[in-house]
């Protein structure tokens, strides 16, 4: 796959990914005929290990959409993976400052300029017992209705096989399975034009949160809980 638009290092690191990735896991892929085959976009997904930023970027490069990821601000400080996130363009984001105005500005921008932006909305792993999404935040509902981009909803399910919520000790024999699952695009048509104030940036946040949660139900195979991720923080 080409990647025209990436910087030398994000050809590097897509390069370097893919190849290691098919090599450790095996990979059950679906629903990437809804994601755009052009311009910019919003990916939602459901955050259940720290190796699922990998096996969703494995998925949505498969799917010829090179992401561009919000992540934590302490992790470009780090002396590798900061070196790698930087030269890749990717966005960091202070959480719990003012520099998360800036962090949602450059994904903005990013969508404008016809890039395919990855949010986690829970902002964290999720601590639901049975790993079921969290209540999401308004960050990438603002993006959507800010920009008019389409989101699109993902679910994940196999990473916490590889590397459970929290830990630290990787299993990766015999290799598993990795399902990912793209949805439609999340309906916020009404919402569009509305001023951007906290019910309409909720409501939105919900449904995104609500697509997410009913993918993941579908890949699991099982019914979701009533009162889980529908509801914004």
């Amino acid at each position: 796959m080409q990647l025209p638009d990436q910087s030398p290092a994000y050809r590097v690191a897509a390069g370097a990914l893919r190849p290691l990735m098919a090599l450790l896991t095996r990979r059950d892929w679906r629903g990437a005929e809804h994601l755009p085959p052009s311009g910019g976009l919003v990916v939602c997904a459901n955050h259940l290990s720290h190796i699922d930023p990998l096996t969703l970027a494995h998925f949505l490069l498969d799917a010829g959409r090179p992401p561009y990821f919000l992540a934590k601000e302490e992790l470009f400080r780090t002396p590798v993976v900061g070196h790698v996130l930087r030269g890749a363009e990717q966005i960091p984001v202070r959480r719990g400052t003012g520099d998360a105005v800036r962090a949602l500005a450059a994904a903005e921008q990013a969508v404008r300029d016809g890039r395919c932006v990855a949010i986690y909305p829970e902002s964290t792993l999720t601590r639901d017992p049975a790993l079921w999404p969290m209540p999401g935040k308004s960050g990438a509902a603002r993006i959507a209705l800010t920009t008019g981009c389409p989101v699109i909803p993902v679910a994940q399910w196999g990473p916490q096989d590889i590397l459970f919520p929290y830990s630290k000790r990787p299993h990766l024999l015999p290799r598993r399975t990795v399902h990912e699952l793209a949805g439609p695009p999340v309906d916020l048509d009404d919402l569009r034009g509305l001023p951007l104030d906290a019910p309409v940036l909720a409501a939105a946040t919900r449904r995104i949160m609500a697509d997410v949660t009913g993918l993941l139900a579908q890949l699991r195979g099982e019914r979701a809980p009533r009162n889980g991720s529908g509801d914004a923080a």
